[in-house]
């Protein structure tokens, strides 16, 4: 038995709470949003990238970081593509900075937005990520 936090907004008033679900229940599940591809036959890309090798993980990444985690109503989309944008430039993560550069133009980030959190960046995050970073975004913007 597990357990699916729900929450439901109307006239302004937020009320969450959590529903038991069977085990059953939870395994068959399926993403709100349908992952990343939506409600198509279509393999998200984390089941194209791993999921042949680790479906847990794709699962995850389907189900709870784009299903429930990017869905919540807090941020917009091109809020959430900055902060991951950002994080992704700090941590040093080219990898996964290119894939999240185009979802961040696809939820309306801007080349000049981008060029400014890189500079930001380079005094918090280092130069050598900050100019790592300007290549992959001038190759994605351009």
């Amino acid at each position: 038995m597990t357990h699916i936090a729900i929450q439901e907004e109307l006239d302004s008033t937020t009320v969450e709470w959590m529903e038991k679900v069977s085990d059953e229940q939870y395994g068959s599940s399926k993403p709100a949003s349908g992952g990343v591809t939506g409600s198509t036959k279509e393999p998200s890309a984390a089941q194209k990238l791993f999921g042949d090798f680790d479906p847990k993980l794709a699962e995850l990444t389907d189900n709870v970081l784009y299903g429930d985690v990017w869905q919540r109503p807090g941020l917009s989309k091109r809020d959430r593509s900055l902060i991951i944008v950002a994080a992704l430039i700090a941590l040093n993560r080219p990898e996964q900075l290119r894939a999240h550069l185009q979802l961040a133009r696809k939820n309306g980030v801007t080349q000049d937005e981008v060029v400014e959190v890189i500079t930001q960046l380079a005094f918090y995050a280092g130069w050598p990520n900050a100019v790592n970073a300007i290549a992959i975004a001038k190759e994605v913007f351009q």
